[in-house]
């Protein structure tokens, strides 16, 4: 047989084929980061928004864990500001699978004085991070897994995989560790802690194609659905208590569904009829603008906006 018969009688790699592959390398890569959570970390837990990306790491976690139980337990930031199918979600979730939920709740940390808004209806998003620190200190956590990805946005392109926080929560982004060769330094000194993000190199549409190969259950708000909106500044901005009409703004009956899931005050759906994972493959393929951009008020009215915030110890 010549060169040229091997060639044409070998088999045919398809867009499919291709895909699974990527998907099988991203999924073990993933599973050798958790691991090494599982292995090298005193108190490590998993930072879980019940959103797609953090409900992906739990499922790799659950993976790298099995045949075993996970062998750490859930946090979540509750800013009290939650859409409430999320908080729905994760009430049946835990209550189904079993696994331990630390919440965080950002009305203990009002309460206490270490947050003080401006406005009852301000934003809390970016007060987060006073309720994860509390959290990290009360329960003595020294590794967080999250499910921040690179091509979020610029600030999140710069983490390492195992992004190491100091003494005060902090990320230094020029003092951060070389990761040559997927070889992690995770030494840490009294109360430090690392962030750690095993799905750092995942782009939205393999988080999408993951959720679709894996059948990964998900908040129904992520599927089409009808919901009042008012068109503002180029978003749709969802109509409720916390994020009532301005004077002289129409309120409007669209088919949305949410790209991302985070605060009330700052989260925005799009507009869309995708029903089923596939249906959203679809749309995020033809896609033009990154999923913070396109529905996070608090992204676009500063680009510095999440470097700052992360440096101050947020997700």
């Amino acid at each position: 047989m010549t060169a040229r018969d091997a060639f044409l009688s070998a088999p045919t790699i398809t867009e499919n084929s291709v895909t699974i592959d990527h998907l099988n390398w991203l999924e073990d890569e993933a599973i050798s980061i958790l691991r090494e959570v599982f292995g090298g970390f005193e108190r490590p837990a998993i930072l879980c928004s019940f959103g797609k990306d953090s409900l992906v790491v739990l499922h790799l976690a659950m993976k790298a864990a099995a045949p075993g139980k996970l062998p750490l337990p859930l946090v979540h930031v509750d800013t009290g500001h939650n859409f409430p199918e999320v908080i729905s979600f994760r009430d049946q979730f835990v209550k189904k699978h079993g696994v331990p939920l630390v919440i965080g709740h950002l009305d203990d940390s009002i309460a206490k004085g270490t947050i003080r808004l401006a406005h009852p209806l301000e934003s809390r998003n970016p007060h987060q991070t006073i309720t994860l620190l509390e959290t990290i200190e009360a329960n003595r956590f020294d590794a967080l897994v999250g499910g921040a990805r690179r091509d979020e946005e610029k600030a999140r392109a710069k983490e390492r995989v195992f992004s190491h926080r100091d003494s005060f929560g902090q990320w230094q982004p020029r003092a951060q560790r070389p990761e040559l060769w997927n070889l992690y330094n995770t030494r840490i000194a009294q109360g430090e802690h690392f962030r750690v993000f095993p799905i750092s190199n995942w782009t939205e549409l393999d988080v999408w194609n993951y959720i679709a190969r894996e059948n990964i259950e998900l908040p129904s708000i992520y599927y089409t659905h009808q919901r009042q909106v008012i068109e503002r500044a180029g978003l749709l901005v969802p109509v409720t208590d916390i994020t009532p009409p301005r004077a002289g703004e129409t309120v409007v009956t669209r088919d949305v569904r949410f790209r991302t899931v985070g605060d009330i005050s700052c989260t925005c759906p799009v507009a869309s009829t995708a029903a089923n994972a596939d249906d959203v493959i679809a749309e995020t393929i033809a896609a033009t603008a990154s999923e913070r951009g396109a529905t996070r008020m608090d992204d676009r009215a500063n680009d510095a906006a999440m470097e700052r915030r992360k440096k101050e110890g947020y997700f």
